[in-house]
Order: C-alpha cells, then structure tokens, then sequence
C-alpha cells in the first residue's frame, strides 16, 4: 500500500513533506474547516499543483517518482497520468524516463472518438499510473479501471501525497493494484508538529480527522 518501506523513502516523504509545508501546497486549519465536495469537512488542504510552480520542487518530485518507479516496476514501458493533476507529473516523469505518455479523463470526451484513454494505446503494454493526490482512491481507481479496459496492462500507482485512509488501501487491496507514495499525511503531521506549526489542541483534532473523516466536525 502506501509504502514508507527504507531509509530513502522515509527521508523522501520527510522532505517532500517540508516542501509542501514551505511553500503552502498544505494549509491546515481545524476552526475554519474546508469542506470537500463530498461533504466530508476537513482540516487540511492539498494543492498539490502549486508544485509545478516551484522548479527546485517540481524537479525533487520528478526525480523521485522516476527512481521510485524504476526501483519498483522496472519492466514500465508507459507512464499514465490521471486527469487533471496527475498530467502535469506523469508527463515529467515520462519524459525523465523517456518513455511514452497517455492521459486518462476524468470521463470520456464528449465529442468525436470520445476518449477517455488519450495517447496512443498498444494493447498489453505495462503501465504505470501517476497521481497527485490519493484521498479516498475512487478517482485513482476509475483512471486504472479505464486503463484495464483499454487493453494496457496496469503495474501499479504511484502517488506524490496521499491521505493514508482506510478506506483507500482498501480499495487498491481490492483492486489488486498496488499502490505507493512519495509522503503521506502521518509524515506531514509530525513536520507540522517539529516546525511548530499547529498546538496539541491542533494536533488531537488533526489526528481525530485522519481516524474518521466523515464523521469530523459534520455537526458543527
């Protein structure tokens, strides 16, 4: 799942982590909670594409989703980015690797050969799916679904951030799709605490969201 697995993964997520802190990709906040479109209230925000704008960032994260991938699924002969966010860094980390690029919608164009796949599909080519963000894993898993159904063979995901839910590692055991991360929620919470960003009061609300989600603050 959201593998943290040797020493250079763990300082990888650490550092991301920081980065993300640094340049405001996360804002945390839990007395003015932001509201996702499911409904869940949350005390944390991911833009993940703030990224793109920060070259030394831009370029850490492309070098280590290619070495993780390499290290991970070394017979990759395609990178797939998920629309929107996981386009940008797909296409970096294909370019880095040298090897062809496909993006998967958010739901088939709705004019002419209606995609939902766009690139060149060669049927049992094996691919690797890139996101930006994993939060529950239901968008991941449709842009995998899609893949499958368009003949690639999908070797994995791999992700900049993830939230670390249950419900998510779940999901991709489910799938049968194995699932890995660069930094997560857990790593970003103890830099949060080390750069003493958030309270103890903070800290335990925080950590009450990341147990259960849906049911935080929804009476409030």
């Amino acid at each position: 799942m959201n593998n943290i697995s040797d020493g250079r993964d763990a300082s990888v997520a650490e550092i991301i982590a920081r980065m993300f802190l640094d340049i405001g990709v996360v804002k945390l906040n839990t007395e003015s909670p932001f509201v996702w479109s499911s409904g869940w209230k949350s005390p944390i925000y991911c833009d993940g594409r703030l990224s793109l704008s920060y070259p030394q960032v831009r370029s850490y994260i492309k070098e280590e989703l290619s070495e993780l991938i390499k290290r991970r699924f070394p017979q990759v002969e395609a990178i797939a980015g998920v629309a929107t966010a996981g386009v940008p860094q797909g296409a970096l980390v294909a370019d880095a690797l040298d090897l062809p690029f496909l993006y998967v919608r958010t739901k088939p164009k709705g004019h002419g050969m209606e995609n939902m796949v766009e690139g060149e599909v060669i049927k049992g080519q094996k691919i690797v799916v890139i996101e930006d963000l994993v939060s529950t894993g239901g968008s991941s898993l449709k842009a995998t679904a899609a893949l499958d159904l368009s003949g690639l063979d999908v070797l994995g995901l791999v992700s900049v951030f993830t939230y670390g839910f249950d419900e998510a590692r779940e999901r991709f055991a489910d799938a049968e799709i194995p699932f890995i991360c660069l930094s997560n929620y857990d790593v970003l919470i103890k830099e949060a605490v080390e750069q003493n960003l958030i309270s103890a009061t903070d800290l335990s609300s925080l950590q009450a969201w990341r147990k259960a989600p849906h049911l935080w603050k929804q009476d409030a």
